[in-house]
């Protein structure tokens, strides 16, 4: 394939994360290497499905552009959670969905494009596998705050995701303390508990509630009881976004929205509200959410964002498509995209993160 790479674009999907700017990069400099020239598009997919062809959609990126990107947050191409081409909004009156993916296709190969390097999480890379279905050259660059997707060992942004969390958590000990109250920390965590064990453990939370364990909110309780009673005058409790009361489901801000993804929202408050009663002590409820997204990502995200980027260069001069670049120590892998986005990375219930946990007695509402 690589002989007949002469441009390729990159796209960035989903919500951002530390760490797009450090892809883009590292991305810009490996193809500009090869004497390839490299195009972004903006809005994930979206500037390519524009009505006026995607000739607006596409930016030229040089060396010069990306410069002085990688220490930034967010992307400069923009990101999208609804320019889904696989279920694309029409542009007739009925807002029926209808399936785009020949048009962008056809639209990327009139832009004289060559191979496409697609930054994003398995919604993205779903896509992604679908376009390489349809013959479009493609590798995939892993990306989820969230460290849910199985075939890599980390994904970047997640390290700054704990890292900010962490530092609220510090914070939030001293208020804590100085009214004697209980603070439910609302992270995210869709389907894994990933941030909020790792967080809550670094910060040394009293609880922790995560998608993998149901929890039963008296437990979770009867064990703030014993901590204030105790050792304590406050407590903390981390909760993933995700988190749901046995024989519960999780707790939605919107049940339907025109894309057709719930909007998870309202846990923190609901915990807070339960343990209050419960226990009788004050409690406040902090929601963290987006502000996990934002920011300057870690050394740690930069530099694997940087090692992705490169990467991914490297698959399509190698001939590879319809791949994501998989962190596996102390190598970079090329892992089929269908086998990338075939099962999400939950927290293990037998892992350490579970057993330091119930070593440094923090109660997961369980037992």
């Amino acid at each position: 394939m690589s002989s007949k790479i002469h441009r390729i674009a990159i796209s960035t999907g989903g919500g951002d994360a530390p760490g797009l700017n450090a892809v883009i990069h590292a991305a810009v400099y490996a193809a500009t290497a090869q004497g390839w020239e490299v195009y972004g598009i903006r809005e994930g997919f979206e500037g390519l499905l524009a009505p006026d062809g995607g000739n607006e959609g596409l930016v030229k990126l040089d060396r010069r552009a990306v410069r002085n990107i990688a220490h930034l947050g967010g992307t400069i191409l923009g990101t999208t959670n609804r320019g889904n081409p696989l279920q694309h909004k029409s542009n007739d009156s009925g807002g029926r969905m209808e399936d785009r993916t020949d048009e962008l296709i056809s639209r990327f190969r009139a832009a004289k494009l060559d191979a496409l390097i697609t930054v994003g999480g398995d919604g993205t890379l779903t896509i992604a596998h679908h376009l390489s279905q349809k013959g479009l050259p493609i590798v995939g660059v892993p990306k989820t705050i969230d460290n849910d997707l199985q075939s890599t060992v980390v994904t970047f942004g997640f390290d700054s995701a704990v890292s900010f969390a962490t530092e609220c958590i510090d914070r939030l000990h001293s208020t804590a303390e100085s009214h004697r109250r209980i603070m439910v920390v609302e992270v995210m965590g869709r389907y894994a508990g990933w941030i909020a064990i790792h967080a809550g453990i670094a910060g040394r939370a009293d609880a922790i509630l995560i998608p993998e364990i149901p929890y039963d909110i008296q437990k979770v309780a009867d064990h703030l009881r014993r901590r204030i009673s105790g050792e304590k005058s406050y407590a903390i409790v981390v909760v993933a976004e995700g988190a749901k009361p046995a024989g519960g489901g999780i707790s939605l801000k919107e049940k339907a929205r025109t894309d057709h993804v719930e909007r998870l929202g309202g846990i923190g408050e609901t915990v807070a509200d339960q343990l209050q009663s419960l226990t009788g002590n004050e409690t406040r409820a902090v929601v963290l959410g987006h502000l996990l997204r934002g920011g300057s990502p870690s050394s740690l995200d930069r530099l694997l964002g940087l090692n992705f980027g490169a990467a991914a260069v490297r698959a399509l001069a190698a001939g590879k498509s319809g791949v994501m670049v998989a962190l596996n120590p102390p190598r970079i892998e090329h892992i089929p995209l269908e086998q990338a986005v075939s099962k999400l990375r939950l927290v293990p219930l037998d892992g350490n993160a579970v057993i330091t946990a119930r070593a440094l007695e923090i109660s997961f509402g369980d037992e």
